[in-house]
């Protein structure tokens, strides 16, 4: 990569994992942000080695931890709902870095044909206990044979996204639907909290994304963006972190401030913490 060719955009440290201190550069073409440097795959796995790294486990340690699990009970029944939606009937449903298995195991009971895919094997073991079956990758499973690709805040952990799109184009039917959830760095939280903002999450996020860049990094494959839907707790939850990583503590209070604050300042922008994009083929 030239990265002469692109503007800084940010100085943010991992402040979970390594602390070490990364570089966000800006692809203003298309509003992509990106980090750099990117470290070696085979390494990528060292950074997400953390009790705290709380989607490879269902602790509830904590009342942070417990607060968690809780919200994301009620947001997995809005995410089966929304794909309900937009599928016509209930077919093969393919989550790529599915976890500890929730939502699937969720789909699972509502009549969907499951598979998952998920790197990190303690995940994968949590997972299996619930019913959840898995693939080794997406490699393995044939063309144009899933009804519905679901990535819930995995796009961003991604190191080849071009290559990663091609992937779900090759494996998505005609009919079939792809459903991203990624943050947005053109929230109100991101712009309030900065270098501290947690969805940052260096190295672990690769990509920061726009409105703007996932539309256009999917319209180079002909596959079109026809709905965006906002994550509405997503803005609390990023705000705690955030106030964790910004003053040493979590501030209850501030940051469901600051999140009801994102939410509101949202309903005029578009721009919410996190957004779930709804993608079809272009026929």
């Amino acid at each position: 990569m030239n990265i002469s060719k692109y503007k800084p955009y940010l100085n943010v440290k991992d402040h979970s994992v390594s602390k070490e201190e990364f570089t966000l550069y800006r692809d203003e073409s298309i509003d992509l942000v990106f980090t750099y440097p990117q470290p070696e795959e085979h390494k990528l796995a060292a950074y997400y080695e953390s009790e705290d790294y709380i989607s490879h486990t269902d602790g509830s340690r904590s009342f942070f931890e417990k607060a968690y699990q809780f919200v994301k009970q009620i947001a997995l029944k809005n995410k089966l709902k929304c794909i309900n939606q937009l599928q016509e009937s209930k077919g093969i449903l393919l989550d790529i870095g599915a976890g500890t298995g929730d939502f699937l195991a969720v789909a699972k009971q509502d009549g969907w044909q499951i598979i998952g895919i998920e790197p990190n094997d303690k995940a994968k073991m949590i997972a299996q206990k619930k019913g959840v079956s898995f693939a080794e990758n997406t490699a393995s499973l044939e063309d144009h044979s899933i009804d519905a690709i679901t990535m819930w805040h995995v796009l961003e952990h991604v190191p080849n996204i071009e290559n990663q799109i091609k992937e779900l184009k090759r494996l998505l039917k005609p009919s079939g639907t792809i459903i991203i959830a990624v943050p947005n760095f053109n929230s109100y939280d991101a712009k309030y909290y900065n270098s501290f903002w947690a969805a940052f999450d260096v190295p672990r996020h690769l990509w920061h994304f726009s409105k703007k860049s996932i539309k256009s990094l999917f319209e180079r494959e002909n596959l079109h963006l026809v709905k965006i839907v906002p994550m509405l707790f997503d803005a609390f939850y990023v705000a705690l972190l955030s106030e964790k990583y910004k003053t040493g503590r979590m501030n209850y209070l501030k940051a469901f401030f600051i999140g009801l604050q994102s939410n509101w300042k949202a309903k005029s922008t578009g721009e919410y913490s996190s957004h779930i994009y709804i993608i079809k083929t272009i026929k």
